[in-house]
């Protein structure tokens, strides 16, 4: 598949949702300073996004079949850059965690349309690689989220790096108004509100779906559980990084990022649950590597835990939009919506685990989550269930 315009668009929608999905995660040992807050509160600026997120995912879905995706995804974009911009101003750790639960209200606009419109207006042969394209997109936008907010922090202050997340936002929305493909008349249409309801309790019957919505849900606990309490473990002694070094840390977000353009041939040579296996073997041993009292140990684990992740999230939320014949972006919709509330507990579950056992704690906690992962993967897809969804 050649590259063109529209993947570039495909790929700035997951830029723009994720580059304010989590840029608070680098700060975390300056906002516990500054605000005199614990770990579990300032994990918060992390989980009220993820939440508003999980709330408002279906509800963005029911918003694309009545209004068009492109005109929601470009609408979103745009929003999303007044919480982001206000962020900025916040006087006490509460109304940073107002400003970023705001933010998180626009994100499904943006990204979960994206990957439904990805399923309606490209062939079935090219769906699986536009999603990694799209999830890559959400890869580099993750880091750029923690590392302009990091660099940012450390020359200026913290509250500077959010101007010019929103400065980014908007030219973002620009980029995809231009170049993202409009909705074509095989479109995902509710047009009445019984209609959205209907099609909602119809994924409420589909097993499957219900089934690979709680895989997001292992999926993204781990992910924010991980790269939220290691930023403890290294702010701490031996390794006493500042606020710039732990934004250099999520640079293993770029190493692990071509793993999920790859994601697509992988599941044509070997099928989804293989490709989900070695994520999850990869997640492990990243996990364990993580324990490291070496530097480059623990940033050799996040590197292989961040390819394993970002394998196992193209096919999870791949697999979601092939279960819904109808209204892909509704069931997205509810797929992100479980997706959001695992990271939601992910970043607040793992604070007790780590006041009674620390770094090695969380790690445990996560391995165990994985194993979880595994066995729903192979008991939800396995070939043998009945259609309309393929293993």
């Amino acid at each position: 598949m050649s590259f063109d315009r529209r993947q570039l668009a495909v790929a700035a929608a997951g830029f723009c949702a994720f580059l304010d999905l989590y840029p608070t995660q680098s700060l975390l040992p300056a906002l516990a300073a500054e605000f005199h807050a614990g770990k579990a509160a300032v994990g918060l600026t992390v989980s009220a996004t993820t939440l508003a997120v999980a709330l408002t995912a279906p509800l963005s879905g029911l918003l694309a079949g009545r209004l068009g995706r492109k005109r929601v995804i470009v609408a979103g974009a745009c929003l999303m850059a007044i919480p982001t911009l206000m962020a900025a101003t916040a006087g006490g750790i509460g109304e940073l965690v107002l400003w970023r639960f705001l933010q998180g209200l626009f994100l499904p606009s943006v990204f979960a349309v994206a990957a439904a419109h990805i399923g309606e207006e490209w062939p079935p042969a090219e769906a699986a690689d536009l999603t990694g394209i799209h999830v890559a997109g959400m890869v580099v936008g993750g880091f750029s989220g923690r590392f302009i907010t990091a660099m940012v922090g450390e020359a200026v202050g913290w509250r500077y790096g959010f101007p010019v997340l929103a400065a980014i936002n908007l030219a973002g929305a620009l980029l995809i108004a231009l170049w993202l493909p409009p909705d074509s008349d095989r479109g995902d249409r509710l047009t009445a509100p019984l209609g959205a309801l209907a099609q909602v309790a119809r994924h409420l019957r589909n097993g499957r779906l219900l089934a690979t919505c709680g895989i997001g849900f292992l999926i993204l606990f781990s992910m924010v559980s991980v790269f939220t309490y290691i930023n403890f473990k290294l702010a701490a002694p031996p390794f006493n990084l500042g606020l710039s070094a732990l934004g250099m840390i999520f640079v293993v977000y770029l190493f692990g990022m071509p793993a999920a353009p790859a994601t697509g041939p992988l599941l044509r040579r070997f099928g989804r649950r293989r490709v989900m296996a070695g994520a999850v073997l990869a997640n492990c041993l990243g996990l364990a590597l993580t324990l490291s009292g070496n530097l480059w140990g623990v940033v050799a684990g996040l590197v292989l835990f961040a390819g394993g992740i970002f394998v196992a999230q193209p096919l999870a939320i791949g697999f979601a939009g092939v279960c819904a014949k109808e209204a892909k972006a509704l069931a997205i919709g509810m797929y992100v919506s479980c997706y959001y509330i695992g990271g939601s507990l992910g970043g607040v579950v793992p604070a007790t685990v780590w006041e009674h056992f620390g770094w090695p704690g969380c790690a445990a906690l996560v391995a165990l989550v994985q194993v979880l992962l595994l066995a729903a993967t192979f008991t939800a897809w396995a070939p043998a269930a009945p259609r309309p969804c393929v293993a």
